[in-house]
């Protein structure tokens, strides 16, 4: 186990090499940062460093009591936890793109800063990352408040990668788009019920894009162009995740895992303007340049 027990906590024994770099990015969200920290401190393999990037206005995260209680623990086992600011705010895009170029790792997880994980749940995405050696895999945050809201016809999109995750091109209106409404409310949380492997270990199947919680080979990302469209869109946008893993998907596939182990905290949004969609200007553009 690579995360050191309150046994170890004293030692000076130098922590392992990360396998994953975890890329928070936050603003204004001091409690649901330390309940997404608390998650991170409660997961024990693979070995993996975190990166907080703060874009907030007022009270910085590095003031608040709970997030360096949590960045303490992180540092204890061996975490490497480091906390930085970046200002002044260009948009959600430009700040991934700043905090994929702070990662050295083989493989980054991009986790807002409102997603708590159960424990194992990063070994899952690492262990699938690397057995199905596509793009990326994520598990979709579950908004547990919707636990008793079935939605049957949400559900029907679901389809497992019984072979191979081969590469897809993914649009809106074409072919695939529709599995979005997979990962609204707490649908997966009841797909996963209905299969019985899920309970076993991981399954993986098809998707539309996942928000949130995605581990990326980073050479993968990086290859595709990661974020660096950032510089084309307005400040104010959305959409940014979907650009960059359609991409990689049409060069190395992708897959959402069952069960998924994140939990959503339904804090209110912090990019209230979503007038911009950021698949429809950068596509618009390659269209146009092609």
């Amino acid at each position: 186990m690579s995360r050191r027990t309150a046994a170890e906590w004293a030692s000076h024994a130098p922590a392992p090499e990360p396998l994953v770099d975890v890329l928070i990015g936050t603003v204004g969200r001091t409690g649901e940062l330390a309940v997404t920290l608390a998650g991170l401190a409660a997961q024990d393999d693979p070995p993996f460093r975190v990166l907080v990037s703060d874009q907030s206005d007022t009270h910085p995260a590095a003031t608040d009591p709970a997030v360096q209680a949590m960045f303490r623990v992180l540092e204890v086992q061996g975490r490497q936890p480091r906390l930085l600011r970046h200002r002044p705010r260009r948009g959600i895009a430009e700040h991934r793109d700043f905090l994929l170029r702070q990662a050295t790792a083989d493989a980054v997880l991009f986790l807002d800063d409102d997603v708590w994980l159960e424990p194992g749940a990063l070994q899952r995405l690492h262990e699938a990352l690397s057995t199905l050696a596509c793009g990326f895999v994520g598990m979709a945050p579950q908004g547990l408040s919707y636990l008793d809201d079935r939605r049957p016809q949400e559900q029907q999109p679901f389809e497992r990668w019984d072979g191979p995750v081969r590469p897809e091109r993914i649009r809106r209106g074409e072919p695939g788009f529709e599995r979005w409404t997979l990962h609204n409310a707490a649908n997966l949380v009841h797909v996963a019920a209905d299969q019985a492997d899920a309970a076993r270990g991981w399954v993986p199947y098809r998707i539309a894009w996942i928000g949130a919680c995605v581990l990326y080979r980073r050479a993968a990302l990086v290859e595709c162009g990661g974020f660096g469209f950032w510089s084309d869109l307005p400040p104010a946008h959305a959409g940014e995740d979907v650009v960059a893993q359609w991409r990689v998907m049409e060069r190395y596939g992708a897959a959402g895992l069952l069960p998924s182990g994140a939990v959503h905290l339904e804090a209110p949004t912090t990019i209230p303007n979503r007038e911009v969609d950021a698949p429809d200007v950068v596509f618009a553009a390659d269209r146009l340049a092609g």
